[in-house]
């Protein structure tokens, strides 16, 4: 409190935090205009902008031109092998395990998709078993939102003699069961997969693309698919605000 035992910014920060974690300012809804927040706490516009902008750091709102300020909270997504079984990717009609984990909260996923044939960068072909320098990858770009909140940037490379002419190619079509699912259908199941996680700032873009502060940290997933013979029929690289998930893996001991 100050001098005179009105509230400081950092104190209705809090207030406004716990109202977003308590669930009574949802994901995606708006917050209540400035105006009216500073009524509520007795303070001046400029203390409660302040408040807001701490919490746009912190990646609970932004602030949308025109609309006001949204409420960006998502609970914690559990990122695990649980993730990926085919009935989970495709109850309900889910578009993969992104849909079935947003739909799992009430809101709703949306994806923005590009496709294109690219030569892959040296990792992403050594990983395929792809040779350098060549375009021989189908990219699928995907940047994933729910209820308008983006979520993550995903980029899935498959060699082009596997998807060339499959509706992978479609930038207009969501598949059901994601890219897995499509996979299966062209005769590649997936049969097993790794993955290695990395935590690191974002890039400019992909702080703008993710409507994030470029001093969060984002958690980096290389993500390869293999078929029953070994081979690598799929890569896909995601980047998603790092305190957004939870990875959990199980593994054996010796």
């Amino acid at each position: 409190m100050d001098q005179l035992g009105k509230p400081n910014f950092r104190q209705i920060a809090h207030h406004l935090r716990q109202d977003i974690l308590d669930g009574r300012h949802p994901p995606g809804t708006l917050l209540p205009p400035e105006p009216e927040l500073a009524q509520r706490f007795g303070v001046s516009r400029s203390l409660v902008n302040r408040a807001l902008q701490l919490l746009a750091a912190e990646g609970k709102v932004t602030a949308r031109q025109g609309r006001g300020t949204m409420v960006t909270w998502l609970p914690p997504l559990l990122h695990s092998p649980a993730r990926y079984p085919r009935e989970i990717r495709e109850g309900q009609d889910a578009r993969g395990a992104f849909d079935a984990e947003i739909r799992a909260l009430g809101l709703e996923p949306q994806h923005e998709i590009t496709t294109e044939h690219t030569q892959p960068p040296e990792h992403i072909a050594e990983a395929l078993g792809l040779p350098r320098g060549r375009v021989n990858c189908l990219v699928r770009r995907r940047r994933l939102l729910a209820s308008r909140i983006p979520v993550r940037l995903n980029a899935s490379w498959i060699p082009l003699e596997i998807a060339g002419g499959s509706t992978l190619e479609d930038p207009s079509a969501v598949l059901v069961g994601g890219i897995k699912s499509a996979l299966a259908d062209l005769g590649f199941k997936q049969v097993a997969a790794s993955e290695r996680f990395m935590v690191r700032p974002p890039s400019d873009a992909e702080a703008v693309a993710l409507e994030i502060s470029p001093e969060r940290s984002v958690l980096d997933i290389f993500h390869v698919g293999r078929t029953s013979d070994g081979r690598v029929v799929e890569v896909t690289t995601t980047v998603t605000p790092a305190d957004n998930q939870i990875v959990e893996h199980e593994f054996r001991l010796s």
